[in-house]
């Protein structure tokens, strides 16, 4: 099992830039793909991003491609998501994920793909 704290959230101004970090515990991080959801207050949560267990491929959401860039250091057990060009519209809580590979990495958008979850970090930008 893995068990995922992230970080880094805050406020910034449009047209900023944040990078999110996602630390998993253990040892066996390696083994899951990691992905990316946020959620507005009384929204649906929603796909933002997935990368897989070498960090060799990535997929993301349409709403972010071009802007944001996920990232894994395996040997750190960590993710990072660098948020750039921010709009108003990214206004969220961010939570990472962990999921079993098994799937093609562009079919992991479902939040019930992933067994493991993180509390959020909050994310806002203003105008």
């Amino acid at each position: 099992q893995v068990q995922l704290v992230e970080s880094g959230g805050g406020l910034v101004q449009a047209g900023g830039s944040l990078r999110l970090s996602c630390a998993a515990s253990g040892r066996t991080f390696s083994n899951y793909f990691m992905g990316w959801f946020r959620q507005a207050p009384g929204k649906e949560r929603e796909f933002v991003a997935v990368i897989n267990r070498s960090g060799g491929s990535e997929y993301y959401g349409d709403s972010v491609k071009g802007r944001f860039t996920n990232s894994r250091d395996n040997t750190k057990n960590t993710m990072y998501l660098q948020m750039n060009s921010l709009k108003p519209e990214d206004t969220a809580l961010y939570y990472c994920a962990a999921a079993r590979p098994g799937m093609a990495i562009a079919t992991m958008r479902g939040p019930g793909m992933y067994d493991y979850w993180g509390q959020g970090t909050q994310v806002t930008v203003s105008s």
